[in-house]
């Protein structure tokens, strides 16, 4: 099963280090390995979010994640991602934007960090969405009561979400164009930049989040109306008609897992510049940490490790406020990846013993019944 799983993930890791040897000597082998560590512990909420989403969907989604998705992920975010910012803020084309990055990557390195602020706001609001719209739902099954429950009743206001986030941005986006005549660092227009940025990365969540929801609602239709056809065609022996909207729905929580993975590799990828300006050992590494992301999500789904440790899910969507928040910050202030990465390991590993303990008492409570229900049969001559 780990072998099965995990199979992609040590054949892409074995050919990015030899890919890397040969390109950058024992020392881009080094640079690559880091990168690839980095990716992984920055980016292990999103395999714990994104198997939450994967396990609604069949097999062959599973396995589409794993091929077109993680070409998507590697070559997409980790490789032109990077470039086509390069060719957008230098307003270059994005063949110039390549030979910049292979010939003069100090300069490449300083276009892609004056581009920082906007890529920040646009996956900073993107994920903070995710995060308020989990905390405002109403679920069976709480983590941090005394926080979740008055925060899910909060969440019976419409929009609300869509209103903490919009106040959230124009905080941002005001205090740094003041902060722009104040400190003189940052142009004017950098509130604007941020303020543009946010709302993009706002109207994207509403429209990829709107139509996965949407068709996840008519698969759900769909699927009932299919048992209520099984049960009569046992009855009269007729043929099940299939389920139509399986496919538009899979397909838009395909779309959502995508534009998911691309936020959180946001600070993935603005990290890896502290390591190195290469774009070839940054696509190497950052793409072998991919992979095992994607692998550990398919893991997780397979294994039922969700439903085993029921935190786990709330656990990554805390880190995922945090990393939302951390995001904004570092439009003005810079923050090391490794505390990045540490906060979302923290939480989640909280949420797993958390969760762990959860189980110990149920299994506990659980004997003490059968204990109880023996003694009874006991005494009653059973």
């Amino acid at each position: 099963m780990l072998l099965k799983t995990f199979g992609w993930s040590f054949a892409v890791t074995a050919l990015g280090l030899v890919a890397a040897v040969f390109y950058g000597g024992w020392t881009g082998f080094g640079i690559v390995a880091i990168l690839s560590i980095l990716e992984i512990s920055v980016s292990f909420d999103n395999a714990v979010v994104n198997a939450g989403i994967l396990k609604k969907m069949n097999a062959f989604w599973q396995k589409t994640f794993l091929t077109i998705g993680v070409l998507i992920a590697v070559f997409g975010m980790r490789l032109v991602f990077p470039v086509v910012i390069v060719a957008i803020s230098a307003k270059i084309g994005p063949i110039e934007a390549v030979q910049l990055a292979l010939d003069d990557k100090d300069k490449y390195q300083q276009l892609v960090t004056d581009a920082h602020p906007s890529i920040a706001a646009f996956g900073g609001m993107f994920l903070l969405m995710i995060f308020l719209d989990f905390i405002f739902e109403e679920r069976e099954i709480k983590w941090l009561g005394w926080l979740e429950r008055p925060l899910a009743k909060l969440g019976k206001v419409d929009m609300l979400s869509v209103c903490i986030a919009l106040i959230v941005l124009l905080v941002t986006a005001m205090t740094f164009a003041t902060n722009a005549h104040q400190h003189g660092g940052i142009h004017v227009d950098k509130g604007e930049t941020v303020l543009i940025a946010g709302v993009a990365g706002l109207i994207t969540y509403l429209i990829v989040g709107g139509l996965s929801g949407y068709f996840e609602n008519k698969l759900e239709e769909e699927e009932e109306r299919e048992q209520e056809a099984e049960e009569e065609a046992k009855r009269s022996g007729k043929k099940v008609p299939a389920v139509v909207m399986a496919g538009k729905a899979a397909f838009f929580l395909f779309l959502y897992l995508e534009v998911l993975d691309a936020s959180f590799s946001f600070d993935g990828v603005i990290g890896a510049f502290a390591i190195t300006n290469d774009i070839v050992l940054m696509a190497l590494g950052l793409g072998i940490g991919a992979m095992y992301v994607r692998s550990l999500t398919v893991y997780l789904v397979r294994q039922g490790t969700l439903d085993d440790y029921v935190y786990l899910e709330h656990g990554a969507h805390y880190a995922i406020g945090a990393l939302a928040v951390i995001l904004l910050i570092t439009i003005q202030y810079e923050i090391h990846e490794v505390i990045t990465g540490l906060v979302g390991i923290v939480l989640i590993a909280w949420s797993f013993f958390s969760s762990v303990r959860r189980n110990r008492r149920l299994a506990a409570a659980e004997g003490q019944d059968m204990d109880a229900n023996e003694k009874a049969e006991v005494s009653s001559g059973v």
